[in-house]
């Protein structure tokens, strides 16, 4: 984990650098297509259904989610990533029929593949719709004072669509989203948020 996020840190220090390149001037293209690094964080509501002692409930939290990705612009109005997203442990805690409190914590992370498509005829602000699929990364813990510990880790499907807004300024973009994140983990996870991000345009 931690190789990962140094990697991810380095290249996007690096970004601003190849930002002041104008694309038109740039050489540094895949197949023709424009590639970008993108930075995204917000905050979300989590809920996740949970199974124990005969008694489903919905385990809900605050989480803050940070997010990296590596793209290709396909045109204009159409582009496509690959995206890690890693998510704050969410906690929360329910009887399930026990009399007393049962601790439930979820960790995430998520690998998507992601498509978007921008409407409007506007140079500088376009909202978008996006969609993907790919993995999710879970660890489930539950302990109480008269259960006993127990923790389980899964790899799932996930998937995820988004409305939200982009502000070119041809050489990096602002987009701010609303987002919706579903894991089929434990009665299924479902994380709603909205995050702020900035995309480095090569």
């Amino acid at each position: 984990m931690k190789k990962i996020v140094i990697s991810t840190l380095a290249a996007l220090i690096a970004c601003p650098a190849f930002a002041g390149m104008s694309p038109t001037e740039s050489s540094w293209q895949l197949w023709g297509l424009d590639p970008y690094i993108a930075l995204r964080g917000g905050l979300g509501y989590t809920n996740m259904n949970y199974n124990f002692n005969g008694h489903k409930e919905g385990m809900t939290d605050m989480v803050w989610q940070g997010r990296a990705a590596l793209g290709l612009e396909v045109c204009d109005t159409v582009r496509s990533e690959i995206e890690y997203s890693l998510y704050s442990k969410s906690k929360d805690h329910n009887d399930f029929g026990t009399g007393a409190a049962v601790d439930v914590h979820t960790k995430l992370q998520t690998l998507l593949f992601n498509t978007y498509m921008e409407f409007g005829d506007y140079q500088i602000v376009r909202p978008f719709v996006g969609v993907g699929a790919g993995i999710a990364f879970t660890d489930v813990k539950r302990a109480g004072e008269f259960v006993p510990e127990h923790s389980k880790s899964n790899t799932r499907f996930s998937a995820m669509g988004t409305l939200g807004v982009s502000f070119d300024m041809q050489y990096f973009a602002v987009d701010l989203a609303a987002r919706y994140n579903y894991v089929d983990v434990a009665s299924g996870l479902h994380n709603f948020g909205g995050d702020l991000g900035i995309r480095f345009m090569f």
